[in-house]
């Protein structure tokens, strides 16, 4: 039966909203200005896993509406260096060049090693998702094709014992992905984030040490799209 929009559809709106609005974490993002909750997973992820340190060079995947691009920005410092992008727009941060373009494209790439001018990177943070159709198996093919796309760039870019942080969804293909970067880093960890919802399938997975060496392309799912 299709959704009655008067009806349930409405009640299911309200009860987001209310959980939305009294979000501890978008009280407090509100609170300290950041521009969604979201910034709370990096920087949860930073207090575990001693991710950040000023004068670091640290590349944003997916970074729209920009709550981590303010972290990372307050955590580098004047000193470091920052390139984020989007295929959305991204009203400007202080000191994040930001790209809006695809990251799937080959030019996106071209783009942020432009920006980078030649700077070794220190740190990739990827939070992109795909753009959820509601269809599970292709949502999840989505999701860890570009996790994938973040770990080719990663170690095309990576300084040796360089980290990584990528969100993927759980489920089909997420233990391929794990083996795919356990095998260029010293360290992987699943991590959830408090601030992660707890009906999201989202997690994060955290590289430490890269080991060097160029990237091949990473077997797995294919997809496209984007949240």
């Amino acid at each position: 039966m299709p959704l009655n929009p008067n009806g349930r559809k409405n009640r299911f709106d309200k009860a987001w909203m209310h959980e939305h609005l009294h979000d501890h974490y978008v009280q407090e993002a509100k609170r300290r200005g950041y521009r969604s909750r979201a910034a709370f997973k990096l920087i949860e992820l930073d207090a575990r896993d001693k991710l950040l340190h000023p004068g670091m060079t640290v590349v944003d995947l997916g970074s729209a509406p920009g709550s981590w691009s303010q972290v990372l920005r307050e955590r580098v410092g004047r000193s470091g260096t920052l390139v984020a992008i989007d295929v959305l727009p991204m009203e400007p941060v202080a000191g994040v060049t930001f790209i809006q373009r695809d990251f799937r494209e080959e030019t996106a790439v071209a783009a942020i090693a432009q920006a980078l001018e030649g700077r070794p990177v220190d740190l990739v943070v990827s939070d992109m998702a795909p753009n959820l159709s509601g269809i599970e198996p292709a949502d999840q093919a989505r999701s860890v094709h570009l996790a994938e796309l973040a770990l080719e760039f990663a170690v095309d870019h990576l300084r040796e014992d360089g980290d990584l942080v990528v969100k993927v969804f759980q489920g089909s293909g997420l233990a391929e992905l794990q083996k795919a970067v356990a095998g260029r880093f010293a360290k992987v960890y699943v991590r959830k984030p408090k601030a992660s919802r707890d009906r999201s399938r989202e997690v994060f997975l955290v590289a430490k040490g890269f080991r060097g060496g160029r990237s091949q392309p990473v077997a797995g799912a294919t997809g496209e799209g984007r949240e």
